[in-house]
């Protein structure tokens, strides 16, 4: 009784004017049954008539009062609003009915029940009804006028989004490609047509906003719209991917500019990470790198897979506490701040948390630069992982799947060459500790990664221009850093022991029609608005990228789109004297290039 009292006291002059009509609709829909099952007026059920019309009533409003039917806002209401209302009514005539058999009220007949029933639920469901009609009316004119390009679930559920709460656009239609919904009502909103029509219906129409909702799609399709939109002069918004989706709800908050990665232009490759994450949950991790953009990304899905604990090492304490400040989890995080070719370091670490899987992340990656560096490449790269796998043997540690690139392949670069170099000192690792499964992971450029060429060429535009591409015909394969770093969670799983695992990227990029593409996609029009000049191939780079050494050699695994070889040196092997060739080329930078050349012959 206090709770009800409580509930009318919180009502608001709307609530109590929802109330009030209410109970004069139930009243009414009470006399509509006595009156069409017993005439007009029938003296003798007056009494009967008249107590239920006024109990009726009560017991209905009373239970929407003890449930919040009167707080709830009609003009944003949802299914889940007019379920809860359906449900409530039931209730409450049920209350009515019991109350009616131990008082006597009144004497209701069942088919004056029946039409009361139905006549008190069409009334006043359609008075919440009519309040949400009244708001879409008033509201519709309002902001930019917008297409919806995709007519299914997230279409449907972003059209009654924008409908339900006015913002800058409003929806004039969809259009969608399944032709047996053209011509047909989706969400109240026409489909006008397909994608072969888009053109004519923007310009018919006069749309101002295209909002792609077919987050299921791959790259393709997005890249031919917006090609398709690209001289019409209209913003063009995307929902993000199911995968950027999950968790979420479809609204207008999700929509956002299109993004580089969305036009690829190759389906991104889908992987089922719960089957290979066993060899994850409930071990301790250790993470190397983990304050780069990959490494970091190896964080978060390792977390979310529930290892026992984890430890995050980085080089550069700033990154390491970003990391540790995004981070919202109750799974024990170690931070360490190492350098992994520091041995002394790197065994004080392993003796305290003694890791069982580790994500080899840590190195040097940019290739213009280690050209110049070549000691400090070798330090890291090869220095660091032989300290890193070999600790891991020595500690019994299960796995350790280090990140390699598809440079280490008839390397030209520094780079390339000690990445190829750190692949020769896995396989040496693997036959010194058999017990710990050594595998490495090769990929190509990264989308957004530190160092990669998006940010410069975003960077370059931000300032008027013009963007630097070192070649017209430079060819790069593209990865989405999420899909990296479920190649090299599933290489953990899938691998025995001595692996080398790649990924089938696709085609190759054209880094000149990537720089077009983005000068677009920031609204500006290539060698018009923002020049492309072309400054020659810098040290150490190729035009083209190779993915392997011998295409016969390698196989298929579970996934279609992972391949797999040995890491196999044959009679390129690290030659047992190993250690002290390392500590020579760290004497100076011209020993480093003369050692690489030694270990690395394909270096050139």
């Amino acid at each position: 009784m206090n709770r009800l009292k409580d509930s009318w006291r919180r009502l608001s002059g709307r609530g109590w004017a929802i109330a009030l009509l209410d109970f004069l609709l139930l009243a009414m829909a009470v006399y509509f049954g006595y009156a069409l099952r017993l005439g007009i007026v029938i003296p003798r059920y007056v009494p009967d008539c008249q107590a239920v019309m006024l109990t009726l009533p009560l017991v209905c409003v009373a239970v929407f009062a003890l449930f919040g039917q009167y707080r709830t806002i009609w003009q944003h209401a949802g299914t889940e609003d007019y379920n809860k209302f359906l449900w409530l009514y039931i209730a409450s005539i049920l209350a009515f009915l019991l109350i009616n058999s131990l008082l006597k009220i009144g004497v209701f007949p069942r088919v004056s029940f029946a039409v009361s029933f139905f006549a008190g639920m069409f009334m006043c469901g359609g008075l919440r009804v009519s309040w949400l009609m009244a708001k879409s009316i008033h509201s519709r004119p309002k902001g930019l006028k917008a297409i919806i390009f995709g007519a299914g679930e997230a279409g449907a559920f972003l059209a009654r989004d924008l409908m339900r709460n006015p913002s800058e656009l409003y929806p004039a239609g969809f259009v969608d490609d399944d032709e047996s919904k053209i011509g047909r009502w989706v969400s109240g909103l026409k489909v006008m047509g397909s994608s072969a029509d888009l053109r004519e219906i923007v310009s018919r129409e006069g749309i101002e906003v295209v909002l792609i909702a077919i987050p299921s799609e791959a790259g393709q399709k997005i890249r031919r719209i917006y090609d398709m939109l690209a001289p019409l002069n209209v913003q063009v918004r995307i929902l993000p991917s199911l995968r950027e989706l999950a968790g979420g709800t479809v609204s207008v908050s999700r929509l956002r500019k299109v993004r580089l990665e969305d036009l690829l232009g190759r389906e991104p490759v889908r992987i089922d990470l719960d089957p290979s994450m066993n060899y994850i949950q409930g071990r301790r991790v250790l993470i190397t790198g983990a304050g780069g953009s990959i490494g970091s990304e190896i964080v978060r899905q390792v977390l979310h897979n529930k290892p026992s604990e984890i430890i995050v090492l980085g080089h550069g304490e700033q990154s390491i506490y970003l990391l540790l400040e995004s981070l919202n989890t109750d799974i024990p995080v170690h931070p360490v701040i190492a350098d992994v070719a520091d041995g002394t370091a790197i065994r004080s670490m392993f003796a305290e948390h003694s890791p069982q899987v580790i994500f080899h992340a840590a190195a040097h990656k940019h290739v213009p630069l280690m050209e110049f560096c070549p000691r400090e490449a070798m330090r890291v790269n090869d220095l660091g992982t032989r300290t890193i796998a070999r600790t891991a043997g020595e500690f019994n540690a299960q796995r350790m799947v280090m990140i390699s690139t598809d440079k280490a392949v008839n390397p030209s670069s520094v780079m390339g060459a000690t990445k190829r170099l750190a692949e020769k000192i896995l396989e040496r690792e693997q036959r010194t500790f058999p017990e710990t499964k050594y595998m490495a992971v090769r990929f190509g450029n990264v989308l957004g990664s530190r160092g990669s060429v998006i940010p410069k060429f975003e960077a370059q535009i931000a300032a008027g221009g013009p963007v630097t591409v070192t070649h017209p015909d430079m060819k790069r394969y593209f990865m989405l850093i999420p899909e990296a770093v479920s190649l090299v969670i599933q290489a953990g799983a899938l691998g025995h022991g001595g692996e080398l695992f790649v990924l089938d990227m696709g085609e190759p990029v054209v880094i000149k029609d990537m720089a077009e593409l983005l000068i677009r996609l920031c609204g500006y029009e290539p060698y018009k608005d923002i020049d492309i000049v072309f400054s020659g191939i810098r040290p150490g780079e190729k035009l083209y990228e190779e993915l392997f050494y011998d295409e016969n050699a390698v196989h298929g695994t579970l996934h279609p789109k992972i391949f797999v070889s040995n890491i196999k040196a044959g009679q390129n092997a690290t030659p047992p004297n190993l250690d002290d060739m390392l500590a020579k080329a760290l004497s100076s930078p011209d020993e480093a290039l003369a050692v690489l050349k030694q270990l690395v012959p394909e270096y050139q």
